[in-house]
């Protein structure tokens, strides 16, 4: 959800060559290919917000709902914006937090929103084995949450590091994701946030997954529910296990940006890991292990979330494209020009081991169900 301050001794920074560029996150696309100066999350803080124009007025109007509930909270720089909700950097007394505010107030966001509210509320009462900031306001109705600014870099900046990262960071991420997935957390304290069944019709409509993909997932995800009635099949995940949300810091990882928390098949968190690190086959086939050790129905888990969470990715990169290939034609850019279609073609790139990707998961999920 943000990058906190860091108490972490700097990195020195590593020069790569234009093929290495990380892939950018797909929401910011766009606005990458035009702040030649990085991702506004890496931008120090200045303690300058411009609150001037259309943008300003809703700016204000999120401060003002941010100050209803944190009376002291005192803004001190726009962390991150779209146009779905902002994030703002500040302070509380004397100490630094964060706070965001949903722009967008539209059914599906406002619940997603209510979900990290209830999420963080739940975590007063019960304390997750890994650490995540501390709530210090929020409002359900007006979509206002405050919490602490954690200490801390993140595992990684973005969602798929086109290059290995070192491996102690993605150590340190996934040994955390592990531990906060052997959590229980009393029955009733967290809700289901995917509903497997409808997911996989969905993006069968959706031409994404074929028919005998929708048949396989149906066989496991049966096999599954026979499963469940004899042992627990459910696993709390963080539901968005990137490695940007993963903060190091010295006293041990940090997890954050928690709206898609909850009770998921075992392996999700791990899926989502396996789905971002392929610039890292070591700690692939460290996950594929940890997928496989607890059985064949934990196996099948972990190959039915592997499925969606590359679909979903899939489906998020290729509207992207066309976003950004909308975006330069209305610019006046064309494909040949330097400069051009940059973003697009990192995306392309990325797209096409994404499809390599799922193919494999595709025979394995086939493999699964010829061993029912």
């Amino acid at each position: 959800m943000y990058t906190a301050s860091s108490s972490v001794s700097p990195r020195p920074p590593r020069t790569l060559p234009p093929a290495a560029v990380p892939y950018p996150d797909p929401a910011r696309a766009g606005r990458m290919a035009r702040r030649p100066g990085g991702p506004v999350f890496a931008q120090p803080l200045s303690g300058r917000i411009d609150l001037s124009g259309h943008q300003g007025a809703r700016l204000r109007k999120a401060i003002a709902s941010v100050q209803r509930i944190c009376p002291e909270f005192n803004a001190v720089q726009v962390l991150r914006r779209s146009g779905r909700s902002v994030l703002l950097v500040g302070s509380t007394g004397r100490a630094t937090a964060v706070a965001k505010c949903l722009l967008d107030h539209s059914p599906g966001w406002a619940e997603r929103f209510r979900h990290e509210i209830a999420t963080y509320r739940a975590f007063v009462r019960h304390r997750p084995p890994v650490r995540a900031p501390r709530l210090i306001a929020a409002d359900p109705d007006s979509c206002a949450l405050v919490i602490e600014r954690m200490p801390g870099r993140p595992a990684g900046l973005s969602r798929h590091p086109a290059e290995a990262l070192p491996r102690a960071d993605v150590r340190a991420a996934l040994g955390a994701v592990v531990r906060l997935n052997s959590w229980r957390p009393p029955a009733g304290t967290f809700a289901a946030p995917l509903d497997y069944g409808a997911r996989i019709a969905r993006y069968h409509e959706l031409g994404l997954l074929t028919d005998r993909d929708q048949d396989d997932l149906q066989k496991l995800l049966h096999g599954l529910a026979q499963e469940a009635g004899r042992q627990s099949m459910g696993q709390f995940c963080h539901g968005d296990a990137l490695l940007s949300n993963v903060l190091l810091s010295p006293a041990g990882p940090v997890l954050v940006d928690w709206e898609h928390a909850g009770w998921y098949l075992p392996g999700y968190d791990l899926a989502t890991l396996w789905s971002v690190l392929g610039a890292a086959p070591d700690a692939r086939q460290w996950i594929g292990r940890l997928a496989q050790a607890a059985g064949p129905a934990a196996r099948d888990a972990f190959l039915v979330n592997l499925m969606l969470v590359l679909t979903r990715e899939i489906r998020t990169y290729e509207t992207a494209v066309q976003r950004t290939m909308r975006e330069t034609v209305s610019a006046g850019c064309l494909p040949g020009r330097p400069g051009a279609m940059v973003t697009g073609e990192e995306h392309r790139l990325l797209l096409r081991r994404l499809h390599d990707d799922c193919a494999l998961a595709r025979r394995a999920v086939r493999a699964a169900v010829g061993t029912r």
